[in-house]
């Protein structure tokens, strides 16, 4: 089979189907995705993008609008990310966000230098112009601002349309519906910022704001069909509800041209794949291939100790898998995943080319740049929640879709040090005890994940009357809307003894179990 490039970063859309599509560029803001979030709250479809779309990219998709995202950089410096300058002749309505403000001017005609003091934090905003994307607001509002240059000279035909104490360029705007804001409307801190984006995506770029899933739905589907043509799809199912519902849309698109690989790496929950053979294949009746490749990966994973090693090593051993399962099968053109939004910007995949790489995740940046499929990821810039609505739009039990997210090197990054069998038994047994309490006190969905992990120490303990010397396993628990941020939460004080007295009594070699209240920043959710 001939080597396949993988999928270019802007995928093809059916402007048929997506009238309303508004894109956001990315110059490499960690918030960029939190904008994309706030346009579809608002009901309007969008897609993230490179900040170096080309305009005419930009023209075939024909969408109503551009939001060009914040960024580390300085539009003065050598290098920075610049948008196509083509794209200001296509008409369209544009809202930049801080670095996109400040990119808009620059490259209209305006100036921009380092400011003498930097804004960063709570301030408020004195609107000069309350129409267009401050129609019916206040004439203050209090906004949050994070920036290190200033508009010093605003291009032709633009004006003020907000000041603040420290610049007279809080806002601007100009014509065809073109405007630049110095702070982050899409975070919480900006509490009227939801308002300014529905005001520029409704009023201004004439968005109807009707989107649904069931939208999404028949967009991905045409998507795939068109992509695909008559070609087969392989897809890995992990028991997750992201794979269940990228399986599903694209099993909904092209039918028998696409059979399912469950592969039971050894590294699953309790249960988990007798629940995915049930729904896949007995109820959806999806042409499924059930591999047990326990002894492979564990073999793989033998006496390594680093995260990112173990995750190369999962990824590598999956496509080994699926390659000797496509080679069995006949001729596969095409891999299927369910790849979100997250963890592309946590992968610092070429989407988001001036963020900080995170973390690896084994289904984006574990693949070999010489794989012998084409990707099919038809929720890659979807968000958690988003997935569930269009799992439930799908029909997929509720189980499965509100499953809470587990990791795709599954078990063996909370493990921390070495993976065997015997240790993965240790804590697949602890973490039945963490869900089935969770669930107990109906917390399940309230919570974003709960799971257990098994840390590398041994502590002292009594137990009867012996002295031991056991494993600590530690328990993490978190708050989230999308994964991209947490908080610890604060779980009852009787749901965690009863935790720990169960896992301390039930799983062998364990005596002390600990509660960790880190939130998302400084650290993430996993522990690798």
């Amino acid at each position: 089979m001939a080597v396949i490039p993988k999928q270019d970063p802007v995928a093809p859309v059916d402007p048929a189907v997506a009238q309303d599509t508004v894109l956001v560029l990315d110059f490499g803001s960690q918030y960029s995705q939190l904008i994309a979030r706030r346009v579809r709250e608002a009901r309007v479809y969008c897609e993230l993008v490179p900040g170096t779309i080309s305009a005419d990219e930009v023209r075939r998709r024909s969408p109503r609008g551009l939001i060009f995202s914040g960024g580390p950089a300085s539009v003065y410096d050598e290098g920075a990310p610049q948008a196509d300058p083509a794209l200001y002749e296509l008409d369209l309505p544009i809202l930049g966000v801080c670095y996109g403000m400040q990119l808009l001017a620059h490259q209209l005609g305006g100036a921009v230098k380092a400011a003498v003091r930097r804004e960063y934090g709570h301030a408020s905003i004195s609107i000069d112009e309350r129409t267009g994307i401050f129609e019916h607001l206040p004439s203050e509002i209090d906004v949050w601002m994070s920036h290190g240059d200033v508009i010093t000279a605003i291009p032709p035909g633009f004006h003020a349309a907000a000041h603040s104490m420290n610049s007279p360029y809080a806002a601007i705007s100009g014509p065809k519906g073109r405007y630049g804001i110095q702070f982050h409307p899409e975070v919480v801190h900006t509490p009227l910022g939801r308002e300014i984006l529905r005001n520029f995506l409704i009023d201004v770029c004439g968005c109807a704001g009707t989107w649904e899933p069931s939208s999404f739905i028949e967009m991905a589907v045409s998507d795939i069909r068109t992509r695909v043509g008559s070609g087969k799809v392989l897809c890995a199912l992990s028991g997750g509800v992201d794979s269940a519902v990228a399986a599903t849309l694209v099993h909904q698109a092209i039918g028998d041209q696409l059979t399912c690989v469950f592969v039971d790496n050894g590294l699953l929950r309790r249960a988990e794949g007798e629940r995915v053979v049930e729904v896949m294949s007995h109820q959806r009746h999806i042409n499924l291939v059930h591999v047990d490749a326990t002894d492979r990966f564990l073999s793989a994973l033998a006496d390594v100790t680093d995260p990112e090693e173990k995750r190369r090593r999962i990824g590598r051993t999956f496509i080994e898998v699926f390659d000797t399962e496509a080679r069995r099968l006949g001729d596969i053109d095409f891999l299927a995943q369910g790849t979100l939004y997250p963890d592309v910007i946590e992968s610092t995949s070429h989407d988001t080319h001036n963020a900080q790489k995170i973390k690896t995740h084994h289904n984006v940046g574990g693949l070999p740049e010489d794989l012998r499929f084409q990707l099919v990821e038809p929720l890659r810039y979807l968000f958690k929640d988003e997935v569930r609505q269009v799992g439930l739009a799908l029909g997929l039990p509720e189980d499965m879709v509100w499953r809470q997210p587990f990791p795709g090197p599954g078990l063996a990054i909370r493990i921390i040090g070495a993976v065997t069998a015997e240790r993965l038994d240790t804590l697949r047994a602890a973490d039945w005890v963490v869900i089935d309490e969770i669930k107990r006190s109906g917390l399940y969905r309230k919570v974003w994940q709960s799971f257990a992990i098994l840390t590398p120490i041994s502590s002292v303990g009594v137990m009867g009357d012996n002295r031991t010397y056991a494993n600590v396993v530690a328990i993490r628990i978190v708050e989230s809307d999308d994964g991209m941020t947490a908080d610890w939460a604060k779980i009852p004080y009787d749901v965690l003894a009863t935790i720990s007295r169960r896992i301390v009594n039930e799983v062998a070699g364990v005596n002390r179990v600990v509660y960790d209240i880190s939130s998302k920043p400084p650290s993430t959710i996993e522990w690798e």
